[in-house]
């Protein structure tokens, strides 16, 4: 059982793992604490980006010698694998760490097996500690590996009576500067923004990460069009070079049921391209397709104090004709930026 100080390495090790949120995709983010025998910590690290070390093999360099006979506390298994990097499990059994504590096993098959792998080198190990607060910490990466899909944040920004748009279709801007400096922090954290053609043609939006003065991030998430016919604009800033774009048709991923894109081959694609957090920006056609089929899991609700009675819905058909076919939200958190509310919830497949 783990004892109060590996405990409170571990939520240490989940804070570390924060920091690479964004970075790492398509690989999870990962937090290590190395502990000396009598408990104290004398290395530490966290997977920063892809290619990049992993969270074990910083802290046991930070560590050095004092790594020999130290207990790793890390919020995912330790690797197997030899991809861009070599396995973590290798590395910990070669520095002569004797326990590893680990919050969450891993389920991508090419890399799981560490566990085992330092049970056999005749390092203790013991799993599931803070497991759900490890699994929070990284769930995009965990859903992506589970579902064959890209976890789904659905934003969107409304009045309190559930417009995103006047009448004659204005809509910038409903919600106030903190509110879209939030979702710049969002976009930064996932490495696809999805909308439909609908949106390219009434907005002309750029879809990038930016600053407060409008200066693009060096790291872009993809810029994806869910664009049926094809009828995205040559000269739509989504085409332009600040950022990789992927205008899907129905020529590329065929049509649904409605003759409509098929948005679950969209996924797959997705997926088969490494995009494992997906940030659906709009419009509210392509929202209510995408909940329609189960493809959100979480959504991102920017709510202004302000009230508009007549215009443009922030989600149409939904698929739901009665109370009984409703779809639940859990409620994760209300944050208050500037005059707006942020409100963020679970879809509750």
């Amino acid at each position: 059982m783990a004892s109060g100080v590996e405990e409170a390495a571990m939520r240490r090790a989940i804070e570390l793992a924060g920091r690479g949120a964004g970075s790492t995709l398509p690989n999870p983010v990962v937090g290590c604490v190395l502990l000396s025998p009598d408990g104290v910590t004398v290395g530490e690290g966290w997977h920063e980006r892809a290619g990049g070390p992993h969270a074990e093999i910083v802290a046991l360099a930070e560590a050095r010698d004092r790594a020999r006979g130290a207990t790793a506390v890390v919020t995912l298994e330790p690797c197997a694998h030899t991809g861009r990097t070599g396995p973590c499990a290798d590395a910990l059994v070669a520095a002569g760490v004797q326990r590893v504590v680990v919050a969450v096993c891993d389920p991508w098959q090419p890399a799981s097996g560490g566990v085992a792998k330092l049970r056999a080198a005749g390092v203790d190990v013991e799993t599931g500690v803070l497991e759900a607060a490890a699994r929070a910490g990284n769930e995009p990466w965990l859903v992506a590996m589970a579902r064959g899909r890209p976890f789904v944040t659905w934003k969107f920004a409304a009045t309190l009576d559930g417009r995103c748009a006047a009448v004659d279709g204005t809509s910038r801007w409903i919600t106030g500067e903190a509110a879209r400096a939030d979702v710049h922090k969002i976009r930064s954290q996932v490495d696809a923004v999805l909308v439909g053609v609908g949106t390219v043609l009434a907005d002309d939006p750029m879809l990038t990460v930016r600053d407060a003065a409008g200066r693009a991030a060096p790291r872009q998430p993809l810029r994806v069009v869910a664009d049926t016919e094809g009828r995205t604009p040559a000269a739509a800033n989504v085409r332009n070079s600040d950022a990789a774009t992927w205008i899907a048709t129905a020529d590329e991923l065929g049509r649904d049921a409605d003759r409509r894109l098929d948005l679950s081959a969209l996924m797959a694609g997705l997926h088969a391209r490494e995009r494992r957090h997906v940030l659906l920006e709009g419009g509210p056609r392509l929202a209510g397709a995408m909940i329609r089929s189960a493809l959100v899991d979480r959504v991102v609700a920017y709510l202004a104090p302000a009230l508009l009675g007549s215009g443009l819905a922030a989600l149409e058909d939904a698929g739901v004709r009665s109370l009984g076919g409703i779809h639940r939200l859990a409620l994760d958190d209300v944050t208050q930026l500037g005059a707006d509310i942020r409100l963020t919830a679970h879809v509750t497949h």
